[in-house]
């Protein structure tokens, strides 16, 4: 499973030109899913997103978790392009991205647990929908993860 995290000031999924969720100041997270993937995966990912520390403290340095900030919020949207292989040619290939019978519950199980672990809903897109997503990257911060590449200190 792969996900990346943007702390944003602001973000918004549209479907068919309707907002269908927003959030204000926290993390947009975009979310691949491959057939390997395990509720292990799941588990690890929604523990590191909850305590990483990528937002400012009183003296202006990245040090709170989401669970510290104030009227922070989470948007999780499915991206099954970010299992993308560009090893050949020009042309991404999309191989490794679950078809929907697998990821769909996979995505539901990542936005529960993250739900559960914040003690709060956090905000989707809809799987599988044509979605336009708008946000403001703030800083920039962006964090890159796979569950399966775990780094071992």
């Amino acid at each position: 499973m792969r996900i990346v995290i943007q702390r944003v000031t602001q973000a918004s999924v549209s479907i068919d030109g309707k907002i269908k969720s927003s959030i204000g100041n926290g993390m947009l997270i975009l979310v691949g899913i491959e057939d390997a993937d395990t509720t292990d995966d799941i588990d690890y990912l929604c523990r590191k997103v909850v305590a990483l520390r990528i937002f400012n403290d009183a003296d202006g340095v990245m040090n709170l978790p989401i669970t510290q900030v104030e009227g922070s919020g989470i948007l999780v949207v499915s991206q099954f392009t970010l299992m993308a292989s560009t090893r050949k040619g020009n042309r991404p290939s999309y191989i490794r991205a679950s078809r929907p019978e697998f990821a769909i519950p996979m995505y539901e199980q990542f936005v529960d647990h993250l739900s559960t672990l914040l003690g709060h809903e956090v905000q989707t897109g809809t799987f599988g929908a044509d979605m336009q997503v708008s946000l403001v990257n703030d800083g920039p911060v962006t964090i890159l993860m796979d569950s399966h590449l775990r780094e071992q200190f």
